[in-house]
């Protein structure tokens, strides 16, 4: 699948139906929409907000859309990095007691995995995947 590398709007749309399309066969594979991830010792879940959140950030640029379409990898391998409050002035995150921040080396550079931790249930939601940096062959 070739992904659109242009910064104009119809690439930004185009790379967010990539991102969305892939979350929906990936839920499809995965039925129990979740993936264990090795260094937490736990299940990373995806919901709603996670193909929301990634979606909107992911397709702001190319390398943050492949990353995302290696999810499964990023979901297991990622590493944790540092655990901080939730934004209070972020509606998105209200849900989440704190937040997990992870990386993960991926071909090419570096990746970000942002994971909520839910309030009521201490349940690991995946909130966002975007690329740190990367460089192109």
């Amino acid at each position: 699948m070739k992904i659109p590398e242009g910064r104009e709007k119809k690439d930004i749309e185009s790379r967010e139906k990539i991102i969305k399309n892939f979350y929906q066969r990936w839920k499809k594979a995965y039925p129990s929409q979740r993936k264990y991830n090795i260094n937490l010792k736990d299940y990373i879940n995806i919901r709603s907000i996670s193909i929301t959140e990634t979606a909107q950030k992911a397709a702001k640029y190319w390398y943050s859309t492949y990353a995302v379409l290696q999810l499964d990898y990023i979901l297991t391998y990622a590493k944790k990095i540092a655990e901080v409050p939730t934004k209070k002035d972020n509606k998105n995150q209200k849900m989440f007691s704190k937040i997990i921040k992870m990386e993960c080396s991926l071909y090419g550079g570096k990746v970000s995995l942002i994971v909520g931790v839910q309030k009521r249930t201490d349940e690991k939601i995946q909130y966002c995947i975007t690329a740190i940096k990367h460089k192109r062959a």
